[in-house]
This record gives C-alpha cells, sequence and structure tokens, in this order.
C-alpha cells in the first residue's frame, strides 16, 4: 500500500520520560499500539531523526516522525447514514452527531457507525486513518465533531487538537446542587478493576476539565463546560468524582434520584430520559489551510431541552426568584478573536 505523508509530533513535559511506544500512543491516537510498535520495529518511526526501539526513553521537546503505512478502510464499508452537516469544505467536515451513534466500529459496533457514514458522504475519506475522525464523542452523547479532509487537513488539526488549541464546549445537566463553577485538574485513567471504565486515578493522564453553573433547579444544575484536555469519559469521571455525576449517565449516573414532591409528569420525563445528558455545544478552531478563526454552535438536541425544560418548570413551581442565567452564549471562558460564526446559538 502507498505511504501517508510523514507524521510528526513533539514530546511535551506530560511524556518526557515515557517509553517511545507509550509517546506513540498518545501523540497519534488513531493509530493502535501493537501496529506502532510494529512500525517503530520496522524502522517507520524517528526520533529527531534517528530510528529508537520502542522501550527507549524519550525526551522533552523530542520531535516524532510516523511513516504510516496507508490503512484503507477495507473493515469498515460505506452505509448510506443520514448525517447533519453543519459545515463543509474541500478540507474539513463539521458534523451536529446524533445520540445512538456509534464514532468508531468496534466488537459491539461492527457497522452503523459515524465512520461507516462518512466512508458513504465522502469515498476519499477511506485515504485518512478512522475516515478523517480527529477526536471522538460517547456514543450518547450529541453535538459538534470536526472531520478532516485530507492528508494535511488531518495532520494540523491532531496537532492543534494535541496543543489544546481546539475549544470544545459542553453543555451538561448533573445530578445535585452545585453550588459555583470551578476547575477539576485530576489524572484520568483506567479503572482499577472495572477495565470497561475510567476512573479519576492518579497514574493515569493529566485531565483538566473547567465548568461554570448557568442554572439551578430542583436537585439538577445545567453546566457549561470547557475541556482543556480530551481524556475518555473525561467529563463523565470528573463530574461524577465530585458527586454530581451527569444526569441519565448508564456507566457513572447511580440510581435516578427524583426531586422531592416532583409531580407525576417531571418524573415520567426523568424516567423516560435514558443517555446521558451531554451535549457537544460549541466547537471552535483555526481553519487548517487559511488560518480562519471558526466558531460552530448547535441547539441542545430536543430529547435533553424537553428534561431541562421540565426541570425548569417544576423550579418555578417551587421556587421563587430562582437563580438561573437568562444568557446561555456568552462567554466567560477565554475564546479566539475574529472567530467566523456557523451554527444556531438558540437553545
Amino acid at each position: 500500500m502507498p505511504d501517508e505523508s510523514p507524521l510528526e509530533a513533539e514530546v511535551g513535559p506530560d511524556l518526557a520520560g515515557a517509553r517511545l511506544d507509550q509517546a506513540l500512543v498518545a501523540l497519534f491516537p488513531d493509530y493502535s499500539r501493537s501496529r506502532l510498535q510494529t512500525w517503530t520495529r520496522d524502522g517507520r518511526v524517528e526520533v529527531n531523526g534517528e530510528q529508537r526501539r520502542p522501550r527507549d526513553k524519550v525526551a522533552l521537546g523530542d520531535r516524532l516522525r510516523l511513516h504510516a503505512v496507508s490503512e484503507r478502510q477495507v473493515a469498515c464499508v460505506a452505509q448510506p447514514i443520514p448525517l447533519r452537516i453543519v459545515f463543509e469544505d474541500p478540507q474539513v467536515l463539521v458534523i451536529d452527531k446524533p445520540a445512538g451513534l456509534v464514532v468508531h466500529p468496534a466488537a459491539g459496533n461492527p457497522d452503523g457507525t459515524l465512520q461507516n457514514a462518512l466512508l458513504y458522504h465522502d469515498p476519499g475519506l477511506s485515504e485518512l486513518p478512522r475516515a478523517g475522525i480527529v477526536h471522538r464523542l460517547d456514543k450518547d452523547t450529541t453535538g459538534l465533531m470536526v472531520i478532516a479532509r485530507t492528508q494535511a487537513a488531518h495532520k494540523r488539526l491532531t496537532g492543534a487538537i494535541a496543543a489544546r488549541e481546539v475549544r470544545r464546549e459542553y453543555r451538561a445537566l448533573v445530578v445535585g446542587g452545585m453550588p459555583a463553577g470551578g476547575t477539576i485538574d485530576m489524572p484520568i485513567g483506567r479503572h482499577p478493576t472495572q477495565r470497561t471504565r475510567m476512573a479519576v486515578n492518579p497514574m493515569g493522564k493529566r485531565a483538566v476539565t473547567h465548568f461554570r453553573v448557568l442554572e439551578h433547579f430542583r436537585g439538577h444544575t445545567l453546566l457549561k463546560v470547557l475541556l482543556e484536555t480530551g481524556r475518555t469519559h473525561q467529563i463523565r469521571v470528573h463530574l461524577a468524582h465530585l458527586r454530581h455525576p451527569v444526569f441519565g449517565d448508564p456507566v457513572y449516573g447511580g440510581r435516578l434520584q427524583l426531586p422531592g414532591g416532583a409531580s407525576d409528569e417531571l418524573k415520567a420525563v426523568l424516567r423516560g430520559f435514558r443517555r446521558q445528558a451531554l451535549h457537544a455545544k460549541r466547537l471552535e478552531f483555526m481553519h487548517p489551510t487559511s488560518g480562519r478563526a471558526m466558531r460552530f454552535t448547535t441547539p441542545i438536541p430536543a430529547d435533553m431541552r424537553v428534561v431541562i425544560d421540565a426541570l425548569a418548570a417544576d423550579a418555578d413551581i417551587h421556587w421563587q426568584d430562582r437563580d438561573h442565567d437568562d444568557n446561555d452564549d456568552h462567554d466567560t471562558f477565554d475564546s479566539f478573536d475574529g472567530f467566523d460564526d456557523y451554527g444556531d446559538e438558540e437553545d
């Protein structure tokens, strides 16, 4: 198969002193550990222009170059699955992912994924790792994702994500009353006994989540959440660790909790919501070729909005002068200036 253009990355403080194979997994997440180890042994990996062994250590500032072998999506076939396309040009595609759509094929979901849908929409994506997908959302998390459509765009977007230059902002409905916003800076790794779960783990990778309270309800809080890092299940794990799990989370959420004196209508709405109430509302990045600053927004989906509205109505009945933020879309987090806006700001 033809070679892809070499991919490059620089070792940062988090990976200084790590084994080369561990650094490769962190810096080139689109490839499996076993494939990266094979390529290292085959001489397809260079550290500062020299070949190294997988067990060799890397240092701060080392330049890694990967000569990857093109992976055509032979196991992932194109399927006519509808996509909500927010923006499209020859370099990038921005989509609004619905709940229930798995991003990549896996043992339990061999097809019917976002990757299958992308290959149908653009067959040329078969030339890119994972059909150009450069970041992920969990199956039942909704919202915005950017897809690379060329090798150059893929390289620049993955580099921007690694350098924390892509801004990803979420809305999360959590259980309990959170008194104020803040920052969660706790490492995340595999759960020590339940390998399908993630957990706050001192041996894990650094994970940083910023959040701000948008609205209080009886027994629930609506948050604006900003990812600084992008670990697996990061928002869900961090909020669950604070004992304020994302409402409806089947993995980290625990038992359903109902506000005292809730009406039958509210109980029915809460019991009928069967996924985590987490939505990737805003996405900001620099266009990989033009350098234009781009901002995309998308409304909270209807099923999550029904829950929020029901909780708001309940709070209005039981509380007076309720504390809430009527302007969900003004920024209190740092943002880039001069962005081109796309999408619908309304919730």
